[in-house]
């Protein structure tokens, strides 16, 4: 009986420092599973880059945002101001002056030149009212617009073969007028751009 007294505090002794061990081991993962996963053992919230990534997107969102619609007006300006000044140059000018009619001199030419010229005018409002999709308030003031474009398709054939009256050289005009007031309404002044005949011909 004396002799087993001393063999009960070592066994003792050994499965107390088993617990401890056993215990610190299962802190220890805990504290590991808690790193791993990116979330506070307190608040469930994620940490580190997992966090700060959305909040970078969020922040980046807005100017990029901005500068879509700066450049949406920027190529609307450039687009509609060329349409503008081809239409009125090598168009309403001439019209006026009575340069397409039978007989005046240099006809035949301003008759190639208004040709070209309506067809170059047609695509670049086409342009210009694609770009002003990229900004809410342009979009909204070109889209009743679109019909009126789409009806000088066929202009360009109209001017080079002689055969475009008042009213057509009227529409045209009508035409740059409500694209340079709806621009002017959203914030995107249009201003006109004489385009040069190898743009023309482009």
């Amino acid at each position: 009986m004396t002799r087993s007294v001393p063999l009960r505090r070592p066994l003792a002794a050994l499965l107390l420092a088993c617990a401890v061990l056993v215990s610190a081991t299962a802190c220890g993962d805990s504290g590991d599973s808690g790193t791993a996963t990116g979330t506070t053992a307190s608040t469930g919230v994620s940490t580190g880059a997992s966090a700060s990534a959305p909040a970078s997107a969020s922040a980046a969102s807005p100017s990029a945002s901005t500068e879509k619609q700066r450049l949406a007006k920027t190529r609307f300006v450039a687009n509609a101001g060329l349409a503008a000044g081809a239409t009125y140059q090598w168009i309403v000018k001439p019209y006026r002056a009575g340069t397409f009619k039978k007989g005046a001199d240099g006809r035949t030419f301003a008759l190639v030149k208004a040709g070209l010229a309506g067809g170059f005018a047609y695509n670049r409002l086409k342009a210009a009212a694609e770009n002003a999709k990229g900004d809410p308030l342009l979009s909204k003031a070109v889209a009743p617009l679109t019909a009126g474009i789409e009806s000088l398709q066929g202009m360009a054939t109209k001017l080079r073969n002689g055969e475009a009256g008042e009213g057509d050289i009227g529409a045209f005009e009508s035409v740059i007028d409500s694209i340079k007031s709806a621009g002017k309404d959203a914030g995107a002044e249009v201003k006109d751009k004489v385009p040069s005949t190898s743009q023309l011909t482009g």
